[in-house]
């Protein structure tokens, strides 16, 4: 049983393109507020960002393309951490924890993490995400935020994520929103209102 519980589980998100070895999107997670007594720079502290540099990053992320590019399972221990994946079409989906994190609760994230991006996109590929980047970097966190797993439902996720129907935003545009046309919305509203309290006397 590990002795430093910590709610901070996730140390990265990764979307990975597999045909190039290129980074679509990543996000490193290090607590808010480090533990009193830890150095600006520690790595070893529950939630703690365990690849504080961009060098460190892409020497992690490059190693572990090449590790799950030969792998059948979606779990492995790679360089002291559990990482969860899944592959989409010709991009790769990580979700990085500590060693004594529980893959279960990684696995549900990295689950989430697709089918949110399914609902979204319709189609989850390096261009399509490139194109969507807004929606996917908002999915995500929504997911998690500062390494704290917030929400693994993909519907969920999708409705607080999407784009308001087109419907509405046409219904948005006829509203005038000049100075005249706040003036005459509050007339309006007074004029309602008082209707109302007069009907209820």
């Amino acid at each position: 049983m590990p002795s430093d519980i910590s709610l901070f589980s996730v140390n990265a998100i990764l979307i990975l393109s597999t045909d190039d070895s290129s980074r679509i999107l990543a996000k490193y997670y290090s607590v808010p507020h480090p533990p009193a007594g830890a150095s600006p720079n520690a790595t070893n502290y529950p939630g703690a960002n365990p690849y504080p540099s961009l060098k460190d990053q892409k020497a992690f992320e490059k190693g572990l393309l090449e590790k799950t590019a030969k792998q059948t399972s979606d779990i492995i221990l790679y360089d002291n951490r559990v990482v969860v994946f899944k592959m989409e079409s010709d991009v790769m989906l990580y979700v990085v924890g500590g060693v004594d994190e529980n893959e279960i609760l990684l696995y549900n994230v990295v689950l989430a993490l697709r089918d949110s991006l399914n609902l979204l996109l319709k189609s989850t590929d390096k261009r399509t995400i490139i194109e969507n980047y807004d929606l996917v970097s908002l999915a995500i966190d929504e997911i998690v935020d500062d390494g704290i797993v917030l929400e693994t439902d993909p519907v969920a996720i999708a409705s607080r994520v999407s784009r308001p129907p087109v419907q509405d935003i046409t219904a948005v545009k006829g509203i005038d929103l000049s100075e005249q046309g706040i003036m005459n919305a509050w007339e309006f509203g007074k004029m309602k209102l008082s209707e109302k309290l007069r009907q209820g006397l």
